[in-house]
């Protein structure tokens, strides 16, 4: 069952797959965060230390109980031993405090600064990078992953940590002590090393299968959850309880595949720590016969037989942990190797406030090398013009209005703002002057008040209210409960389609953008919202440059200039009156919209064939183009 998913998720993904990281690479380039708190690491690996030499001072005290004490009769030592062994168990008690603290407070900051710069780096990481992952797999990086790194160094590591430190210190004890003995002690360590680095590699691709399952289970999860309504309405429940039944299905299969490796594992370290125990305890026991040994020197051995294989036991409990962990490193450091596709340059400098000169330069560009989308696209927009883009879905409008946004680079040409090149400017100068309205509006979960001011966090409250006004908001948002302070849902679910549109518009008004950019939105609203999204957009528009994505060319008919495009090419441009009269794409385009304003003079037929649009297949028009 694990190979066949195994098998399925390299037919799905193959990339999923690839070759692993050797575990020492992860772990080193862990601990580079873990460097960073090397004053606390150090002060464990100290109380480490002193944890460890205190574990020689017991077994000792049993010997000298054993050999002196009880021999000759000495009831006056007793009280000293009692004192002894409860300092000892004090000293214990608070090193090992320091040292879960201290590892504790190194374990939290490191996962706070892998966490900080992993969410860090998604934020810097192109559009293109999210349109190719899963919403369920990154939170998951986010989340999942450095969770599992949590545990590890928080206790795990430490413990381990301890118990490597007081084995070689006891080790060289017991071969000062007696070297035939402690040679025998150690002939199950290279048994036991081997078998852990068999069971090692062989979990650690168990452990990948379970977070990928985990990432499906999340990914499924957002997604229906996300998109509630939809399933309803198409009485998909059963369905998707079946998906997500399966998907959790291979989880637990995945989960109960890594059990069976760790539980086959621990029983074999057990019995290989029984097997130097009975090594010690008959040769020993041979020792002690021949004098060889004292009785209280061999109780010592057998304590300090415990503290050796204690490692072992140790190792054998957390190597589940360890290859989990390596399995979340390799995800998360894969994460922070993507690089962005479009960069901002480091002498990129902060670009002044813009009159809205938007020009397109013999911009050449697509989404796949052999699928162009823009092809030698030129277009001068002048401050303060209204230009209008039209054509049939695909066209390669939306990808106009993103290059301006410097949301991707064209693989050739230029795009400059005020004559400044793009390229050379930071994101965020660019980016903070132009303001943009889609179509697919988009809310965060908060107030109203926080979601007009996202775009200008420091607004005042004037300012607030004066966009609000201004997008034809403020009327509805004073009928709300709390009004500016009602909160609206995820993705603002409780507002209608209209009201969530003029406040993404307000979002843009409180920016007082040169630029602006309109992405159809009005495309999705019934007449008397979109009547309401007109007038907050005539508002909004004022003098600024605009470029418009129109949907409805009812709402272009007073652009300063209309720009026809198809198949990434400019076809036609010219006013709306002047692009009727040529009879070509926009008056087919508007034809189909509105078949009964077309001047008669001018003649279908004229229009090309390959643009036609059946109209029994195409009953309602502004289907036709996006």
């Amino acid at each position: 069952m694990h190979a066949e998913m195994i098998r399925k998720i390299a037919k799905s993904d193959p990339a999923k797959l690839k070759t692993e990281t050797p575990l020492w690479q992860l772990y080193q380039r862990l601990l580079g965060y873990v460097w960073h708190y090397r004053l606390a690491m150090a002060g464990s690996i100290v109380s480490i230390f002193a944890l460890s030499f205190l574990q020689i001072l017991i077994p000792q005290i049993t010997r000298y109980v054993i050999d002196v004490l009880i021999p000759t009769q000495r009831f006056d030592g007793l009280p000293w031993v009692g004192v002894s062994i409860v300092g000892i168990a004090l000293l214990l008690g608070l090193l090992n405090f320091i040292r879960n603290y201290l590892m504790a407070v190194v374990g939290q900051r490191t996962v706070f600064a892998l966490r900080r710069d992993l969410y860090e780096h998604l934020q810097a990481l192109s559009l293109g990078f999210f349109e190719n992952q899963r919403t369920g797999t990154l939170m998951g990086r986010l989340t999942q992953d450095v969770d599992a790194l949590q545990g590890l160094i928080t206790s795990e590591l430490a413990e381990l940590a301890a118990e490597l430190v007081t084995f070689f210190v006891i080790v060289t004890y017991l071969f000062y002590a007696d070297w035939r003995l402690t040679l025998l002690i150690l002939t199950t360590l290279p048994v036991m090393v081997l078998l852990s680095q068999f069971f090692g590699t062989q979990m650690r691709p168990a452990y990948r299968a379970v977070q990928q399952q985990a990432a499906e289970v999340n990914n499924h999860l957002q997604e229906t959850i996300a998109n509630i309504k939809i399933i309803k309405a198409c009485a998909n429940e059963s369905h998707e309880i079946e998906q997500f039944g399966e998907r959790n299905q291979n989880n637990m299969t995945a989960n109960i595949h890594v059990v069976r490796l760790w539980s086959a594992f621990s029983p074999v370290i057990d019995f290989m720590n029984h097997l130097g125990y009975l090594i010690v305890l008959v040769y020993g026991s041979w020792e002690v016969m021949h004098s060889a040994l004292t009785v209280g020197e061999l109780a010592a051995f057998l304590a300090y037989l415990n503290q050796v294989n204690q490692p072992a036991r140790k190792f054998s409990r957390i190597i589940h942990t360890i290859q989990k962990a390596a399995a979340a490193c390799e995800r998360i450091f894969e994460t922070l190797d993507e690089q962005p596709d479009v960069q901002e340059k480091p002498d990129a400098i902060a670009l002044p406030p813009i009159q809205g000169h938007l020009h397109y330069d013999a911009v050449d560009f697509a989404y796949q090398p052999d699928r162009p989308v823009l092809k030698q696209f030129s277009l001068e927009i002048p401050p303060g013009k209204t230009v209008a883009l039209v054509g049939p879905s695909g066209a390669g409008k939306s990808t106009i209005v993103n290059l301006a946004m410097r949301f991707y680079d064209p693989q050739s040409g230029c795009i400059r703002i005020d004559g400044q090149d793009l390229r050379d400017v930071t994101f965020q100068s660019l980016r903070r002057q132009i303001g943009i309205v889609s179509q697919e509006t988009l809310l965060l979960y908060g107030t109203v008040r926080d979601n007009i001011t996202y775009g200008k966090p420091d607004a005042d409250e004037e300012s607030l209210i004066a966009a609000a006004k201004a997008a034809y908001a403020h009327d509805f948002i004073l009928e709300l409960p709390q009004g500016y302070d009602t909160v609206i849902g995820e993705r603002g679910v409780k507002l209608s389609s209209g009201q969530r549109q003029r406040l993404a518009i307000a979002c843009a008004l409180i920016k007082d953008p040169k630029l602006l950019l309109l992405d159809e939105a009005t495309a999705s609203l019934d007449t008397e919202s979109e009547h309401l999204i007109q007038q907050a957009l005539a508002a909004l528009m004022g003098d600024r440059t605009c470029l418009v994505i129109a949907h409805r060319l009812s709402t272009i008919q007073n652009a300063d200039l209309i720009v026809v495009i198809n198949h990434g090419t400019i076809i036609e441009t010219g006013t709306h009156t002047e692009l009727l009269t040529n009879g070509q794409l926009y008056a087919h385009l508007y034809n189909l919209q509105f078949p009964k304003t077309l001047p008669p003079e001018l003649d279908p037929d004229l229009v090309d064939p390959a643009l036609k649009v059946r109209p029994e297949v195409n009953s309602n028009p502004t289907l036709s183009f996006v």
